[in-house]
């Protein structure tokens, strides 16, 4: 079987007009036929002619799938200039793989692969969830910061009501447990001489057996007379739980019947009836509609059993 090289030259061969043989003289370069060359004795017709010829004589040497272009595109005789294969197109960039892709038998978890899992690819839509955080309280300031010791009665909005409805003197102030039932005795004279320890507003709160919460704001040291003497300014005010929401009734202008202090009694209100009565033993009360608050029964009943009596002053925080 003849070698590519020796089918090419014995083909060259032909193209010599003065050839004898078929390969014999073919072997060195001066018998190589340079085609193109200035110094060629052939004409164009027949250089050109004869370049054609071995063009087609080449390309059939060549595989088929690298002769798939244009033969036309031959650049020059002497050597034959092969055109550039065409580019490959550049891949499209793959999107960034899901939580969990489930493809050609295996899974990914975005960590590694799973050949033996079965889960299905969850198709369902991703639902974005604005997350947003709850508005601050308007309260400042939280019940155990300003209220250092346990009430029978302050719950978180009763304070909030309360320190609302101060005096601007003492919003902000630190609430101190002047006197309790339930840790100073059953007496009203401990309550005033306990009054004493810090001057200014202070609140006076009772409730009864039935639930109710109510009592009223007066100045402190809180001193009793021998007469019924009223004292206190416009500032004073009862307030009542007995409607569910703290209810605030403050002075009308009817009267200046504030309250009144004695030593078997301590009083709000008047003009018709105490709005709050205190005994001196401070196990019973009453209540009724005054007109210095204009305010109805405080409690349950005009007349009831107290649960308990507390007496809170006012301090600025150090």
């Amino acid at each position: 079987m003849f070698s590519w090289k020796e089918k090419v030259t014995d083909k060259l061969s032909h193209l010599r007009p003065d050839s004898t043989s078929s390969g014999s003289n073919l072997s060195g370069e001066s018998d190589v036929v340079r085609l193109g060359a200035k110094d060629s004795p052939l004409g164009e017709e027949e250089t050109s002619s004869r370049a054609e010829k071995l063009s087609s004589y080449l390309f059939s040497y060549i595989p088929a799938s690298l002769t798939n272009f244009d033969t036309h595109k031959l650049t020059s005789i002497g050597h034959v200039t092969l055109p550039s294969l065409p580019s490959i197109p550049s891949l499209p960039s793959l999107p960034s793989l899901p939580k969990r892709w489930k493809g050609h038998g295996f899974v990914w978890s975005g960590e590694k692969f799973d050949e033996n899992s079965d889960e299905e690819l969850d198709q369902s839509p991703v639902e974005i969830v604005k997350v947003e955080k709850a508005p601050p309280s308007p309260l400042t300031r939280s019940l155990p910061s300003a209220i250092r010791e346990d009430s029978s009665f302050i719950s978180t909005p009763l304070f909030e009501f309360l320190e609302s409805s101060l005096p601007n003197l003492v919003k902000g102030c630190e609430w101190v447990l002047l006197y309790s039932t339930l840790k100073h005795g059953i007496s009203l004279r401990t309550l005033l001489r306990r009054s004493s320890g810090l001057p200014g507003p202070c609140l006076l709160i009772v409730g009864d057996m039935e639930g109710a919460v109510f009592g009223g704001l007066l100045e402190a040291p809180v001193n009793p007379t021998a007469k019924r003497k009223y004292q206190g300014n416009c500032q004073a005010f009862v307030f009542t739980t007995k409607y569910g929401d703290p209810r605030l009734f403050r002075a009308t202008g009817a009267n200046r019947y504030y309250y009144l202090c004695m030593e078997e009694m301590l009083a709000f209100g008047g003009g018709g009836h105490f709005a709050l009565c205190l005994d001196g033993d401070l196990l019973h009360g009453t209540s009724g509609p005054s007109d210095t608050f204009g305010n109805a029964c405080l409690a349950h009943n005009s007349e009831f059993e107290l649960k308990n009596v507390e007496l809170w002053g006012f301090t600025h925080q150090v």
